[in-house]
């Protein structure tokens, strides 16, 4: 048995995990080659597909040339618009009389702070003084109160003037991946709900039952079930690790919001904005918003959630339908056990505010697709490296979650509760204390599974008004004449910026009527 060759590869579950796993391995396989490793899609009829707004990072970008979709066809069949940051309105401290507070982290800036960081001699006030940190080393949000798109109609598929990934509708992308899957990729689909998994000697997954067909059989499975976990939960028995004493949220209620017309500005940024007893996310698709309420049952009653919701719609809300979703935060203590990985939600989950869930979801795909073994005698030793990989991932996705509560000055008791540091893992307890008296580096980032960069870090920091001590080193910041240069390249291109790009909605349109150039 540990010499036999993968040949056949089953994903139990569709969605966007299941999909974009088969999408990205047929890819790798070409599976249109019937002598090549070949991939089933076991997806349940029975599950009705969801259209929450979603966001996604730039590496989206990248994944859909990989597998042949084309970016005017994703942007048009999705409902889906350009994400170029996430605006976070009055994370830095509760609002005083009526005056709200926000910062943005972007996805570009102008000068990579790995060639050039210009976050000390702003920190210092030797250029910017009075501005924020975003806007001293990026033009993007400029862009993003403007309502502009990243890139014009003139741009080639995936090419963009200003980084950029998007937001979509997570039910219509699915189905999108589906037929790709299925008509351009050589994957099988099977329509049917699985009845039972089958262990063989060994404890490895040999084949399920399913209520169409009686027994299908693979010598690897990807766990796509989402949270029941049908593989690595029930069947292989790996246990789940909470994290709800990290991250307190543990609901979402969502409403999906249509525009009052066909004219209404479609933002070009995430919006999260703190509440109470958590968030509330607004999402700008091409046809409509989609809105939640990310929050803690302990602090706040469902029904005062929904009516937080419905007030920070405002009169649009009336009549709309609001659905109710318990979060199950955690993950897997392993992602790979024997011939089963975990991708999505039956891995892990932690709640939406960096956008994390689509990202490692491709991670998972690419480094399963990448290092799939030949055989069962190796399984064991990629099984290591994908487990480290993963837990470091999430672990680090974790901390920069948290970080974001932990630094808010708000006062009302959930966001007290955060900064109690028995909520707070000590890793970024030690990072934050590090950070204090000197720069985030490179040397913070040494590992390549990083999900979050250097410049994510500065934007949040300083963003949340994170105090750093730096004048006991200030001498070592001699460059101040190459700061000031960089600083007004900077400011000299905003100044141009709106005359460069189209309104978001505008852009979108003329790739509904057009398209883009092919790459």
């Amino acid at each position: 048995m540990s010499n036999e060759t993968i040949d056949h590869i089953v994903i139990v579950g569709g969605g966007t995990a299941g999909w974009l796993t088969a999408a990205n391995l047929a890819k790798q396989f070409n599976c249109n080659d019937k002598s090549a490793i070949q991939v089933t899609v076991i997806e349940s009829p029975d599950i009705p597909t969801v259209g929450v707004g979603e966001g996604t990072w730039p590496t989206m970008r990248k994944t859909l040339a990989k597998i042949g979709i084309s970016e005017s066809e994703f942007l048009t069949k999705c409902n889906a618009s350009f994400k170029q940051a996430t605006k976070f309105v009055n994370w830095k401290e509760t609002p005083k009389n009526g005056e709200s507070n926000h910062y943005y982290h972007l996805f570009t800036s102008i000068f990579d702070p790995a060639d050039f960081n210009l976050a000390p001699y702003w920190n210092l006030g030797l250029v910017g003084k009075g501005q924020s940190y975003a806007d001293s080393v990026s033009v993007q949000g400029k862009i993003c109160e403007l309502g502009l798109a990243p890139k014009t109609i003139l741009n080639k598929e995936f090419e963009g003037i200003q980084n950029y990934a998007y937001h979509l509708d997570a039910g219509l992308f699915a189905k999108l991946l589906k037929e790709h899957c299925i008509e351009k990729l050589g994957v099988t689909y099977i329509a049917a709900n699985v009845t039972k998994v089958h262990l063989d000697e060994e404890g490895y997954i040999s084949c399920v039952n399913t209520d169409v067909v009686p027994s299908i059989s693979a010598d690897f499975f990807v766990d796509c079930s989402g949270f029941r976990s049908l593989l690595l939960g029930d069947a292989l028995g790996v246990p789940f690790h909470s994290i709800s004493d990290t991250l307190l949220t543990d609901h979402a209620v969502t409403i999906q919001v249509p525009y009052p017309d066909n004219e209404t500005a479609i933002a070009s940024t995430t919006i999260s904005t703190a509440q109470e007893a958590g968030w509330t996310w607004d999402i700008a698709l091409s046809n409509r918003r989609g809105t939640g309420y990310v929050y803690s049952s302990k602090h706040i009653s469902h029904e005062a959630a929904e009516q937080t919701l419905r007030d920070y719609i405002g009169d649009e809300a009336k009549g709309l339908e609001a659905r109710l979703i318990k979060m199950n935060v955690g993950y897997r203590e392993k992602f790979w056990h024997k011939n089963c990985f975990a991708i999505g939600l039956s891995a892990a989950f932690v709640e939406p505010l960096e956008a994390s869930a689509i990202f490692l979801i491709e991670a998972s795909a690419n480094m399963l697709s990448e290092l799939m073994p030949k055989n069962r005698k190796t399984m064991h030793l990629v099984e290591e490296k994908v487990n480290a990989s993963f837990k470091f991932r999430w672990e680090k996705t974790i901390d920069f979650i948290k970080m974001h509560y932990y630094l808010s000055k708000r006062n009302e008791p959930f966001w007290q509760e955060n900064k109690d540091i028995s909520t707070v893992p000590e890793s970024l307890l030690n990072s934050l204390e590090r950070w204090q008296s000197q720069l985030v580096t490179n040397y913070d980032f040494d590992n390549v599974y990083e999900p979050f960069p250097l410049e994510s870090y500065q934007y949040v920091l300083y963003g949340m008004g994170f105090e750093q001590e730096l004048n006991y080193k200030k001498t070592s910041y001699n460059m101040v004449e190459v700061a000031k240069k960089n600083y007004e390249q900077v400011q000299s291109i905003a100044r141009h910026v709106e005359k460069q790009l189209p309104k978001n909605r505008d852009l979108l349109t003329k790739v509904k009527q057009h398209g883009f150039q092919k790459i």
